[in-house]
C-alpha cells in the first residue's frame, strides 16, 4: 500500500536548509493499521504529508498505491489524494457556509459521483451523525465537527486513511468515539489506516508502531498481538 525507500525531506527557511526527514524506509500492507509516535517535532506529521503527496521528498522515493509520487503532477496526485487517500487532521477544515451533508457530499460531487448525497448521507449516519446532517459546523459540537470530517474522508471509500493526530483537539470521551470509528472503517470497507498519535493507548490498538526521533526512525517496529 505504501513503501519508502531512503525518503528524505529538507526545507529551507531563512536560517538556510533544514532536514526534517532522513532516509525513512518504511513499508505499509493492505489493511493494515500504523501508529506513528514520537516527541513533538520528530518529523511524524511530515512523514504522514509524504505519504499523502501533500510533501515532496527531496531525496528517496515514496510510492503509494503503486504510484511513484515524486513523478506525479499536482493535478495527478489530487485526483489519487480525492480517488483513493483519505486525510483527516486536528483540525476539522470544515467549510463554515455548508451544512454537514454539503461537506461530505462537495467532494464527491466534484469526482462526478451522481450517488454523492446518498452517499454522504450514509457515511453521517454511519458516524451517528444522521440527525446532525442539517447542520452548519458553528452548530455542531468539536467531537461532532471530527466525526463529519471523518465521514468525508471515509465516502470515497478510500483504500489509505491518513489521519494526523485525529483526538488532539477532543475530549476523552469524543476522543474514544473517533478511536473507535477510525478502526471501524478498517472493518467496512478494508481502509489502511496510519495514525499519528502522542496518545499511548491509541497507538496500542494499531498492528505496528513506528517510532520516530528527530526525523529518524529509532525503534524497532513491533507488531501488536
Amino acid at each position: 500500500m505504501l513503501s519508502l525507500a531512503g525518503a528524505s525531506l529538507t526545507l529551507t527557511g531563512n536560517a538556510g536548509p533544514v532536514r526534517i526527514l532522513h532516509e525513512i524506509t518504511l513499508d505499509v500492507h493492505r489493511s493494515e493499521t500504523v501508529g506513528l509516535v514520537g516527541p513533538s517535532g520528530s518529523g511524524k506529521s511530515t512523514l504522514l504529508m509524504l505519504m499523502g503527496g501533500l510533501e515532496r521528498a527531496s531525496s528517496g522515493r515514496v510510492l503509494a498505491l503503486g504510484h511513484d509520487l515524486s513523478g506525479m503532477g499536482e493535478d495527478a496526485l489530487a485526483r489519487l489524494r480525492r480517488d483513493h487517500i483519505g486525510v483527516v487532521f486536528q483540525s476539522f477544515h470544515m467549510i463554515p457556509t455548508m451544512t454537514a451533508l454539503e461537506n461530505v457530499a462537495t467532494p464527491l460531487e466534484l469526482a462526478g459521483r451522481g450517488d454523492a448525497f446518498e452517499r454522504a448521507a450514509q457515511e453521517l449516519a454511519a458516524m451517528g451523525l444522521a440527525d446532525r446532517a442539517d447542520h452548519y459546523p458553528a452548530q455542531l459540537s468539536g467531537g461532532e465537527q471530527q466525526r463529519v470530517a471523518l465521514a468525508r474522508a471515509a465516502a470515497p471509500r478510500p483504500d489509505l486513511i491518513l489521519a494526523d493526530e485525529p483526538t488532539g483537539n477532543l475530549d476523552e470521551a469524543n476522543g474514544r468515539a473517533i478511536v473507535d470509528l477510525l478502526f471501524g472503517l478498517r472493518e467496512r470497507h478494508g481502509a489502511t489506516l496510519v495514525l499519528v498519535t502522542h496518545a499511548p493507548d491509541l497507538a496500542a490498538r494499531c498492528d505496528r508502531v513506528v517510532t520516530l526521533r528527530d526525523g529518524r526512525i529509532t525503534a524497532p517496529e513491533k507488531a501488536n498481538a
